[in-house]
């Protein structure tokens, strides 16, 4: 009687939403790059397994229960029905596409409605002039987060400990992290509610910022950061904690999907 209270019990949790799945939607609308040699897109999507892909991060998500979504059109009602988590990462610029697909005024007005009702929104820029700066900062300036053209902690071959971050503050995305890798990263103007979570040696150029809105959470980077060259070892030094903080990152979105 006991195990089928216990069964009982355990399925009214999962039907009420406190285990259900999420999401993990993964923008290819705003970054739609097409390889020059295998006609292929590529980029920043969850199945390029070369340097230049999210593969990786998007295992992550897997291996905690979470479900993988491309949006390969503009955000709406219909592409983003089942969407938990939402990450648009380098929108293109006409060098990267001669056709991009601009934030529009539209796809702002969804994405704030969306995250006030509790949506939770990644943005990860680049640095200039390698991400398109005009259209996407006037998304980002909705929730208080203006990426910059700037690139900073330029990185000489392998040169690795240009790129390293060791100054790390007490927030989750760093637990258990001493020193991470970000090379070339734009630096991001926080005004309204947001609040820098990671800012450069100098305390003045942030690199990492967060803010709740609604009901919802948006954090912001200014750099891809965490895809496939950077995430494990293959390359990094054994000294940089990149894959840490990636599953530190997946930890705390997912916790915020509530």
């Amino acid at each position: 009687m006991k195990q089928i209270f216990t069964i009982t019990l355990l399925l009214a949790i999962i039907t009420s939403g406190s285990f259900a799945q999420k999401t993990v939607g993964l923008d290819n609308w705003f970054n739609h790059e097409t390889h020059a040699k295998t006609g292929k897109i590529f980029h920043y999507t969850w199945d390029d397994t070369e340097n230049s892909g999210f593969a990786e991060l998007g295992e992550l998500f897997v291996n905690r229960g979470a479900k993988l979504q491309t949006i390969a059109s503009k955000p709406n009602s219909k592409s983003m029905k089942c969407v938990d988590i939402y990450i648009i990462v380098d929108p293109d610029t006409l060098k990267e596409n001669p056709n991009p697909n601009y934030v529009q005024p539209g796809d702002i007005k969804f994405l704030k409605k969306w995250v006030s009702k509790g949506g939770v929104l990644l943005l990860m820029a680049n640095d200039g002039p390698n991400c398109e700066f005009t259209h996407f900062n006037q998304l980002a300036e909705v929730f208080g987060f203006r990426f910059q053209t700037q690139s900073l902690n330029p990185v000489i071959n392998r040169v690795w400990e240009m790129g390293a971050e060791i100054n790390l503050p007490e927030h989750q995305l760093f637990s258990g992290v001493k020193k991470i890798y970000m090379k070339e990263v734009g630096p991001i103007i926080l005004s309204k509610n947001a609040k820098p979570v990671l800012t450069d040696g100098d305390g003045k150029s942030v690199f990492i910022a967060e803010t709740r809105f609604g009901k919802g959470y948006v954090m912001a980077v200014g750099d891809p950061w965490l895809y496939n060259e950077y995430i494990h070892h293959k390359l990094l030094p054994e000294s940089f904690e990149n894959l840490k903080a990636a599953n530190n990152l997946v930890d705390l979105l997912l916790m915020k999907a509530k």
